[in-house]
């Protein structure tokens, strides 16, 4: 397939700006994948889909808060600076991206803070945005990334056009988020409330846990029409025995087993063993999954609305089939579903 495939016209107005009001509140689109059914629910309707045994599948990663600004030496220029992953714990050293780019060069300084009380030093370009910085502040490391919390925002995607506010904070951000190191929320987990847990708990069904560091390569535009060209950036990624143990007896048993989110079905499909069964993995994954593809893990899936041409978009048709997403988004156009993020949620069984 080609990347053409994936675009279709998206009204500006259904760009989410802000989470609904209760997590497990927003609009639910329910696509039965055997009958081409599309039925409209709202989330927290999700336990009516599961029974005992079933699994769900999550990624328990956290967002950092990311985005920082800073003042540029002399020029006192205001920078903004995304830090996206440590390169080294003792030096400090982290890839980031800068903008505006172009008046950031090698050998310059950065401060941040009123008190201007930590200092980064510009050691090498890696791309036309991208820099490698040396972190330079007083402390122990411990108070150094508690410095780094104190002073960063909320990474909320920059389509989002208004301030971050205090909420932000929470809402973006899983209510089951435990380990600390992505730069991106994995949004379809933003609608489970710790009541609908509960919930789901009760009725018996099971949890996986994973953690795949979210990195903003998952957000980087297809900029090739031939969709085997185009190459992912690698995220982090740690599948444990538990949960393989969980996931592997689901199949055995012909349980329902749901990937919550596009990270986790390319977690699931990035530790995939010759038996079509679920390995456990620590390292780094560039799965790049677009139509045809065979899925081998999970047999339902939890998404949110994606823009066009993402490769978000391209998984959900591989695992739904191309046809019936279309007629999907161009129904969730119409009932005024609300796409990306902050986002409404489909259901694909």
């Amino acid at each position: 397939m080609k990347l053409s495939h994936f675009n279709f016209e998206l009204p500006k107005d259904l760009l989410a700006e802000y989470p609904a009001e209760n997590r497990d509140e927003s609009k639910l689109m329910v696509i039965h994948r055997d009958t081409g059914k599309i039925e409209h629910k709202m989330f927290k309707d999700l336990i009516d889909y599961f029974d005992e045994d079933d699994v769900m599948v999550i990624n328990n990663t956290k967002v950092f808060p990311a985005r920082l600004f800073g003042n540029k030496e002399k020029t006192g220029a205001r920078i903004e600076v995304f830090l996206l992953r440590e390169l080294n714990e003792e030096q400090r050293l982290w890839d980031v991206l800068v903008d505006p780019a172009r008046k950031i060069r090698i050998g310059n300084k950065l401060y941040f803070g009123e008190d201007e009380s930590l200092v980064a030093e510009v050691i090498d370009n890696t791309t036309s945005r991208g820099r490698t910085l040396r972190f330079l502040y007083d402390g122990s490391y411990t108070d150094f990334r508690r410095k780094l919390r104190e002073l960063g925002e909320t990474p909320l995607p920059k389509y989002i056009k208004r301030e971050v506010e205090p909420e932000d904070e929470k809402r973006y951000q899983t209510i089951y988020a435990k380990h600390e190191g992505a730069v991106a929320a994995p949004t379809a987990g933003l609608h489970f409330s710790k009541h609908l847990l509960k919930r789901l708990e009760i009725k018996g069904v099971q949890f996986a846990e994973l953690t795949l560091h979210v990195g903003l390569g998952t957000f980087n535009p297809v900029e090739v029409e031939d969709l085997s060209k185009h190459k992912m950036d690698s995220e982090e990624l740690v599948i444990d025995e538990k949960a393989t143990e969980i996931v592997n007896n689901a199949k055995t048993n012909k349980r329902k087993v749901c990937a919550v989110g596009t990270t986790v079905m390319r977690g699931l499909e990035s530790a995939v063993s010759s038996e079509r069964t679920l390995n456990t993995f620590e390292g780094w994954t560039n799965k790049f999954i677009f139509p045809p593809y065979e899925f081998s893990i999970a047999n339902a899936m939890i998404t949110n609305f994606h823009l066009p041409k993402s490769t978000l978009l391209m998984m959900v048709s591989a695992f739904v089939g191309h046809d019936l997403m279309k007629r999907a988004y161009k129904e969730a156009i119409l009932e005024q579903y609300r796409f990306y993020s902050y986002g409404d949620a489909m259901l694909i069984l």
